[in-house]
């Protein structure tokens, strides 16, 4: 997981989430979170993916490509 946390974040959490940060996604990447939010998720996928996309427009460039990366991964799951 991208961040130790205590909170289990819902559905709607990571969709506002998501929403707050598509534009500073790839729209691939973009697209692939919402097409993977369509489908019944674990709370441990949910967790992991808002911690993914948690501040990625404050990240670094560097930062951005290891989420970038970790996020391709995710969706191969």
């Amino acid at each position: 997981m991208v961040n130790s946390c205590n909170l289990d974040h819902t559905l709607d959490d990571v969709k506002k989430k998501l929403a707050d940060q598509r534009p500073f996604l790839l729209p691939t990447t973009a697209e692939k979170c919402s097409q993977y939010l369509t489908a019944t998720q674990s709370q441990k996928n949910l967790n992991e993916l808002f911690h993914l996309l948690k501040k990625y427009d404050l990240a670094s460039d560097e930062e951005r490509e290891i989420r970038n990366q970790k996020l391709n991964v995710f969706f191969q799951k």
